[in-house]
């Protein structure tokens, strides 16, 4: 086990440590996304700033120490943007997410506290050649997706996506439902779909594992990975998938282009919304009428009536469990099978193995 260095959730995909690498310098001009590099710490920002490490559990750290992360952009609407693609020749960057996205930002909201500043020492070299989490991706055999699947989408990031998808996961298990998790799109961190995985999804998949830091790239390369995540996900024969789309289907992460890839197996949709207004925009631009629309929005009875009143769609607040019946009758409907009679049947066959 290499102790050298604080290895982020981006290297989860990889074997860096467990196996040497060297470190070394390259020119600017060879520099790409999804490549691994090593950078010292040396402003730790706030004192909320932790680390994601490759399980999942946050980190503190303290300056001086060295992050293997990975170079990527981001560009969230309410916290902040960056991309490798900014870093001057001083090799100053920062921690552009908890996971070890690694870039110069550009803009933060004033909400965000100063982040993590650290300097460039090189990249993870073997052999004389760089290492990416490319290299690290397992592809699968091709196989057509028709696994049905509950979509969580969102109006922006914080708006209650995997808090929902975690709620829906939660029932589906209960009744004995195989389910397997995913997250298309999005900035890499591991705590999100394994959030899906501790309500008892059998199994989950996100775009690491086909080597995306995160989903802004090319699109052409988005599709090219996203045809390998989908692979992975119909490999666990579940009844049903559990499948968020990070952040807004606005912003440049390529959702559209991941619900349009997954259209013609939607069942059922739940947007999350931060604002009610929102939620019209959404359903406009993108063409879906959610079967629920959760989240901020609908913390209140006033923001529950202002989106039914402004867009004729369900509003419930998932987190009163006064809503659950509602929802378990939703959700029943439009997958075509009867949650109530499929606990009732898991439970009696559970009781009886046991």
């Amino acid at each position: 086990m290499n102790f050298k260095y604080i290895f982020a959730g981006l290297t989860r995909i990889s074997d860096l440590k467990t196996r040497d690498f060297q470190v070394k310098k390259i020119d600017k001009r060879h520099w790409a996304t999804g490549d691994y590099v090593i950078c010292m710490i040396t402003a730790a920002g706030s004192d909320i700033f932790k680390i994601e490490l490759t399980n999942g559990r946050m980190r503190g750290i303290m300056g001086g120490e060295s992050i293997a992360g990975v170079l990527g952009e981001r560009h969230a609407t309410l916290e902040a943007t960056g991309t490798w693609k900014a870093v001057e020749s001083d090799g100053v960057m920062h921690v552009l997410t908890a996971a070890g996205m690694l870039g110069k930002f550009t803009s933060k909201s004033v909400y965000v506290p100063e982040m993590m500043e650290v300097v460039y020492l090189g990249h993870v070299i073997r052999n004389d050649e760089k290492v990416t989490m490319e290299q690290f991706i397992e592809p699968g055999p091709d196989r057509e997706f028709k696994t049905p699947v509950v979509l969580f989408v969102g109006t922006s990031m914080s708006a209650g996506k995997t808090t929902s998808a975690r709620i829906v996961t939660d029932i589906f298990k209960k009744a004995g439902i195989r389910v397997v998790g995913a997250k298309l799109t999005g900035a890499g961190r591991y705590k999100d779909i394994l959030a899906i995985k501790d309500v008892g999804a059998d199994a989950i998949f996100d775009f690491v594992d086909v080597g995306l830091p995160s989903s802004i790239c090319d699109r052409d390369v988005y599709l090219e990975r996203l045809g390998m995540l989908l692979n992975m996900i119909s490999s666990v024969e579940a009844d049903v998938a559990v499948i968020e789309i990070g952040a807004s289907p606005l912003e440049p992460y390529n959702g559209d282009l991941a619900i349009e890839a997954i259209r013609k197996q939607i069942r059922c949709i739940i947007l999350s919304a931060s604002d009610p207004y929102a939620v019209h925009g959404l359903m406009n631009a993108f063409d879906i009428t959610p079967d629920v629309v959760t989240g901020i929005s609908t913390n209140t009875i006033a923001g529950i009536e202002l989106v039914e009143k402004l867009c004729d769609v369900k509003a419930l607040n998932l987190i009163d469990q006064k809503s659950i019946p509602e929802l378990k009758q939703i959700l029943s409907d439009r997958l075509g099978f009867d949650l109530d009679e499929q606990y009732q049947f898991f439970r009696s066959n559970f009781d009886l193995c046991n």
